[in-house]
């Protein structure tokens, strides 16, 4: 009998205190990044400052479980489990690791992609070509790397030969990889890239390529490349080799232009999209989608660090 009573007093205390946690009445999301960079930084405030335009707002009327995975397989897995165990509503995912990780390791929980490649060339498509039915946000495809690299002629007509690094282990990088072998042959470049298996290795591979005599460095859409610019950008003016890219947030880091994405755009356009499903779960209207705003961005200081005249249809990048 007291041992009855016992458990109905534990049971009455339990359910107290999960009544408790709830009582902000606040509902819970996750957002996810891949790791700690300044590009990636915009996105995430775009996708806030999306959520609060539609009336939802971290510490007021929802909780955003942010984490940074740094990075790290281990930590990402961590971080998407533990959003799970809160039983958030959603999960936003930035940059292409966290939204392949999430997707292939949850099928319940909505997931809301930014800075990623599109489902397809992250391999997240069946075999009927659809992706997963949990997954949402804004991707890009690389079409607009051809314009990125035929700017590098208009900009700078001199350039003859082109250096990059990618990561063999990243889908999207890999596939830029191959669309600018392409692109900078149609242009009139000679590539010379080598890979990186870590933004650790960066320095000594940039390096590396420098030494080749190129006249100029194409940073495209890859983790390490994110993750270690600002090294890349240090080796590349010792060497007075001005950079370009396909990366619109690169340029304000230190990059001379960039036909690309607006990187707080991508997580607006993301936020907009979790708005939708917040407000209701229940629509048939959501999907992947492809980015919306791309501009033609240019670095004026370090263009003229490099005596790059820039014309019109370029921005001052913001």
């Amino acid at each position: 009998m007291k041992k009855g009573i016992l458990l109905i007093i534990c049971a009455v205390f339990l359910l107290g205190c999960d009544s408790s946690s709830n009582k902000s009445g606040k509902r819970k999301i996750a957002f996810i990044d891949a790791f700690e960079d300044a590009t990636l930084a915009q996105a995430k405030q775009g996708f806030y400052d999306a959520l609060k335009q539609g009336g939802f707002e971290d510490k007021k009327n929802i909780e955003i479980i942010y984490s940074n995975a740094q990075n790290n397989i281990p930590t990402l897995i961590q971080s998407i489990n533990y959003a799970v165990s809160q039983k958030v509503e959603l999960m936003a995912t930035n940059a292409t690791l966290p939204t392949i990780t999430a997707a292939q390791r949850q099928k319940n929980v909505p997931i809301f992609m930014m800075v990623s490649s599109s489902p397809k060339m992250a391999g997240l498509t069946d075999s009927r070509g659809l992706p997963p039915s949990n997954l949402f946000g804004i991707y890009e495809e690389l079409n607009y790397i051809d314009t990125s690299v035929a700017i590098i002629k208009t900009l700078k007509p001199s350039v003859k030969r082109l250096a990059a690094i990618y990561s063999q282990s990243e889908p999207q990088s890999v596939d830029a990889y191959n669309r600018i072998v392409a692109q900078a042959k149609a242009s009139g470049m000679e590539l010379i890239a080598l890979p990186v298996s870590s933004s650790a290795e960066t320095q000594l591979v940039v390096e590396s390529l420098l030494t080749k005599k190129v006249d100029a460095f194409f940073a495209l859409p890859d983790n390490s490349v994110f993750a270690s610019f600002e090294t890349i950008v240090r080796s590349c003016d010792k060497a007075g080799v001005p950079i370009f890219t396909s990366e619109a947030g690169l340029v304000k880091r230190g990059a001379v232009a960039a036909f690309g994405a607006d990187l707080y755009q991508w997580g607006f356009q993301a936020g907009e999209q979790a708005v939708k499903y917040l407000k209701d779960p229940h629509t048939k209207s959501l999907k992947p989608e492809i980015v919306k705003v791309r501009k033609r961005v240019y670095n004026p200081q370090v263009a003229a660090k490099y005596g790059i005249k820039v014309g019109e249809g370029f921005e001052v990048v913001k």
